[in-house]
């Protein structure tokens, strides 16, 4: 998942669902849906309907990052229902058998997502039995069109000597490296030392150049016009041409990320049914489309897209690009705790020089 952490407390006090001990029987006609999800992820409002609905009562617990959900997940201490991770997480999650298939008979909305967000999944659940889309989004590169001369379509101009000081870089070890692989032609996903090496070095070589590495400041530095060209989530970059119409963001000819966060059911999820059943439901249209303008990250929900009133947004490239319009895109694949180990070594050595 690629956003801005927000305060948890500030969503569970709004949720009439406050988590109150996950496990219990629950006290709704049909039972309960034990809910693991990222904070601020979802309108506190589809939540109610769902209870209003169908009589499930919903257990809501948040995460932070996937690695501080996947020890508890794996754990089992609390059976989780429904879970929310990201897509390098959810391969990991089924290549140590933690997840179960999910019975699409049960989740009829599941014709609104679009096939592009499947095909793209396949990544990461390569016969789309364990995961159903949630949100979407890509890195990219946003540049103020007030402080760069020329259209930027290349992650090369990251390296042009004459933005010195006015680049902004990802503080992430696999969002930099993707970064450094793509320019050379690899993949995101390489774990072939020679290519690494090659990506370090190119890094190095950058590194005199960039003003900061940062993560949820590149926002607000780019709003500000602190810094001429930043790698940005796609998410974050709809909301920074809101507040500042002269920036800009592209989709680097030479391919870049494409993340997808899924719903996925565990394997020792104690209401497999009622999973399903909130997962239809947060893929019907309406719902979809309230998510949507809760979180601001774009749905793969093509019913909702279509449901947007404003028109830049619906027919925004940066919200809802074709991804079959743009060559090279990948998503995060788990590398194991070898390939872990490796980037984050490199990123030691980036980082010192």
């Amino acid at each position: 998942m690629k956003k801005l952490l927000c305060s948890t407390l500030a969503l569970c006090t709004a949720l009439s669902t406050v988590l109150t001990g996950c496990g219990s029987s629950g006290s709704g006609k049909n039972g309960e849906v034990i809910v693991y999800n990222w904070g601020e992820y979802i309108d506190p409002e589809t939540i109610d309907m769902f209870e209003e609905e169908t009589g499930i009562k919903v257990v809501y617990d948040e995460f932070e990052t996937n690695e501080i959900m996947y020890p508890k997940v794996e754990a089992g201490a609390t059976a989780y229902d429904v879970i929310c991770p990201s897509d390098y997480m959810i391969q990991k999650m089924i290549d140590n058998d933690l997840l179960a298939e999910i019975n699409f008979d049960n989740i009829p909305n599941i014709k609104n997502i679009g096939t592009q967000y499947f095909e793209q999944s396949k990544e990461f659940d390569p016969e789309n039995k364990y995961s159903v889309p949630y949100c979407f989004g890509t890195v990219g590169i946003l540049y103020n069109k007030t402080m760069v001369e020329e259209p930027i379509d290349s992650w090369s101009v990251l390296w042009d000597e004459k933005y010195a000081d006015n680049i902004l870089m990802q503080d992430s070890v696999r969002d930099a490296f993707m970064v450094a692989l793509k320019l050379n032609g690899f993949s995101m996903n390489t774990l072939d030392e020679g290519e690494l090496e090659i990506a370090k070095n190119t890094l190095i070589k950058q590194k005199p150049l960039v003003q900061a590495y940062v993560i949820d400041q590149v926002r607000d530095k780019m709003i500000g016009g602190e810094a001429a060209i930043g790698v940005i989530y796609s998410g974050e970059a709809i909301y920074t041409q809101r507040e500042n119409p002269d920036l800009e963001y592209v989709i680097p000819k030479e391919g870049t990320n494409v993340w997808i966060d899924s719903w996925v059911i565990p394997k020792n999820a104690p209401n497999k049914e009622n999973a399903e059943a909130f997962i239809n439901f947060m893929c019907r249209e309406d719902i979809a489309l309230m998510n949507f303008e809760y979180i601001t990250y774009s749905t793969p929900n093509t019913a909702a897209q279509n449901l947007i009133e404003d028109d830049d947004i619906r027919n925004s490239k940066i919200a809802f690009p074709h991804l079959n319009q743009y060559e090279h895109l990948e998503t995060f694949h788990y590398l194991g705790a070898e390939g872990d180990e490796l980037y984050n070594n490199l990123w030691k050595e980036v980082k010192s020089e």
